[in-house]
């Protein structure tokens, strides 16, 4: 059997937790530092095994996950269905008959479990008529909805003189105004379940990022918004729990070249021609180049971002965040929210 995600994490946060609560006792009492530290990590770490395997059953849950056409939403899916989850996969594409869709629905046909629902998440009325849908399917024996997994975003690029307002704005809809109208519309019956809300940010919620802004400021967002809602929902027993991805661009279909070319030709013909002298041609094709090479960078296996999310799912405890990236990413995001600023532009700049 695999080891809960995030033991080893979880059981060398007890271990430091434990010596530094014993180095202070110590310090006070005038006792054995070594002792007090052993009687600590004998009570923390089983209490720590014990809360790491302590799962939901699968067979009484339901879920809805967003941005199931492809990427971490497609995989996430077909996962929770298959640990024995009822599975609520909203698709932008459902009603196009996107390949992908037919492989959701095809792979729900024999358990009934898997029923995508066609859903855009900048539109009230689709929001709306998901929510009765998926009212309309719970099956009786399941009470309200166990969670809900903001995953659906878009992502695009530019200085920010180069991006028009209207390309922020639709950032926006769909990174966090979708995230929030989703969540709205569905409170009633993840309350109803006492379940959770998970809710897909970035690193790039945590930092910033040159030629970013605008997915960035939707990322940033999506923390405020989550912390907020965590606050507001402890008195009704529901858990908020937000993914923060490091770079996985490589393995989903959230940016590809395609999208990069289009976006820099958009960007570079809606420029006026005193924004187009100021930065150059040559200048602006070199960002766009950086921006192609991130396109194939990163980590191309998802499973992390699957699995982080999976254990916010069945946990019966959750975190408040998981971090599934590179060590690299973890170091930068702790320059930046810890160090003077000029520190983390000479480093990465």
């Amino acid at each position: 059997m695999a080891l809960p995600y995030g033991l080893p994490q979880r059981c060398l946060q007890a271990v430091v937790a434990c010596w530094l609560i014993s180095a202070v006792l110590s310090f006070v009492s005038g006792g054995c530092s070594l002792v007090l530290f052993a009687y600590l990590a004998v009570v923390a770490l089983p209490a720590v095994a014990i809360y790491s395997f302590m799962n939901v059953d699968p067979a009484t849950k339901a879920v809805l996950v967003t941005g199931c056409d492809s990427g971490f939403g497609h995989a996430l899916a077909l996962h929770l269905h298959d640990l024995g989850f009822v599975v609520f996969a909203g698709c932008l594409m459902k009603d196009k008959g996107a390949d992908t869709v037919k492989q959701l629905d095809d792979a729900g046909k024999d358990t009934g479990r898997l029923i995508t629902v066609q859903m855009n998440v900048t539109s009230d009325a689709e929001v709306a008529t998901a929510v009765e849908t998926v009212r309309a399917n719970l099956p009786p024996s399941i009470k309200g909805l166990w969670a809900v997994v903001n995953n659906a975003g878009f992502s695009t690029f530019g200085e920010m003189e180069w991006v028009p307002i209207n390309v922020y704005e639709m950032v926006a809809s769909i990174n966090l105004f979708g995230l929030i109208r989703v969540t709205k519309g569905f409170l009633p019956l993840i309350r109803e379940a006492q379940g959770r809300v998970v809710n897909v940010a970035s690193m790039l919620g945590r930092m910033g990022a040159y030629g970013r802004s605008p997915y960035c400021a939707t990322k940033f967002g999506v923390e405020a918004v989550s912390d907020c809602l965590r606050m507001e929902m402890k008195k009704f027993n529901v858990d908020v729990a937000v993914i923060e991805p490091g770079n996985f661009i490589a393995g989903t279909s959230l940016y590809n070249a395609d999208v990069v070319k289009a976006q820099s030709k958009r960007m570079w013909d809606g420029m006026s021609d005193e924004i187009r002298n100021a930065y150059g041609q040559e200048y602006f094709d070199q960002k766009t180049e950086v921006m192609l090479s991130y396109t194939t960078a990163g980590v191309s296996d998802i499973s992390p971002v699957v699995n982080a999310m999976t254990d916010a799912v069945i946990r019966v405890y959750p975190r408040c965040r998981y971090q599934p990236m590179a060590l690299y990413e973890l170091f930068k995001i702790c320059v930046a929210t810890h160090l003077p600023e000029y520190v983390f532009d000479a480093m990465f700049l």
